[in-house]
């Protein structure tokens, strides 16, 4: 159920039965010579349409700037602040609760988004006003990723590359996909980091053109593969949320600092 399709009463009849939203989330940001600035968003849209299609539950609209300042020196790149976005996602959150929902599945398809859609389940959490999770399609099937691609990178790389041949294959520009490969570089975090730390702050700083891995590995064909399978894993997280009790899903109550005496933690 796409929220924008839907008429008030509709959504009223919705949340006579059920509670739960998922919400898309990525960001505009430049994804190299070869893919489009919409990436992220065009994924997490894509997925979250497609699982709910399946189950019936509600989908928003997707959010589609996110946290990208790290890629600002490419151009087209935009993003807002962090507390600017926590802000957001939290201040549209806790408008769906206030008609009828109280269970989240927040559809994230930008890595730099990761901490801070955290950061606003546990707000959520912490006064129990709803129970709101992260999901992030790439992680959710890491086993196929690695059967499927040698050298997959963490942005702009085969898996994103091969999501978007199989959703928009016309915004792919496959004459770039050798560019991209070798003018960018192949990921590696522990050369990253220096005596524990982490030396980077910027995506250029690690990559001349933006983007890692091997893109020409991609294809329509795998994307489709991946798509499937990450639509999979997120209707069975969507599933089992509805069935968990929302009290199971509150925090626990305070340590007893005296067990056994009968007196309640405070």
């Amino acid at each position: 159920m796409y929220l924008p399709a839907q008429t008030w009463p509709d959504l009223a009849d919705y949340v006579e039965s059920e509670s739960l939203a998922v919400v898309p989330l990525g960001s505009t940001e430049q994804h190299g010579p070869h893919l489009p600035e919409g990436t992220d968003h065009m994924i997490a849209e894509a997925l979250a349409r497609a699982a709910t299609e399946r189950t019936g539950y509600l989908c928003t609209p997707p959010i589609s700037i996110g946290v990208s300042s790290h890629h600002r020196q490419f151009h087209g790149t935009m993003w807002v602040d962090a507390p600017v976005f926590r802000d957001y996602v939290e201040s549209l959150s806790r408008n769906l609760t206030y008609h009828g929902i109280d269970r989240i599945v927040y559809v994230n398809a930008h890595g730099g988004n990761v901490a801070h859609l955290r950061e606003v389940g546990r707000r959520l959490h912490e006064d129990e006003t709803a129970y709101a999770i992260e999901w992030m399609w790439d992680e959710s099937i890491p086993g196929l990723i690695e059967d499927v691609f040698e050298t997959p990178g963490p942005h702009g790389g085969p898996k994103e590359t091969a999501m978007i041949m199989h959703i928009a294959n016309e915004l792919v520009r496959g004459d770039q996909l050798e560019a991209a490969r070798d003018g960018g570089v192949d990921f590696d975090g522990d050369a990253a980091r220096v005596h524990g730390a982490t030396t980077f702050y910027d995506a250029i700083e690690n990559s001349p053109n933006g983007v890692f891995g091997d893109q020409t590995d991609a294809t329509p064909e795998i994307g489709e593969q991946l798509f499937d399978a990450a639509t999979e894993q997120l209707v069975a997280l969507l599933e089992w949320l509805d069935d968990q009790p929302f009290a199971d899903l509150m925090p626990e109550s305070h340590v007893d600092p005296q067990p056994g005496s009968g007196r309640e933690g405070v």
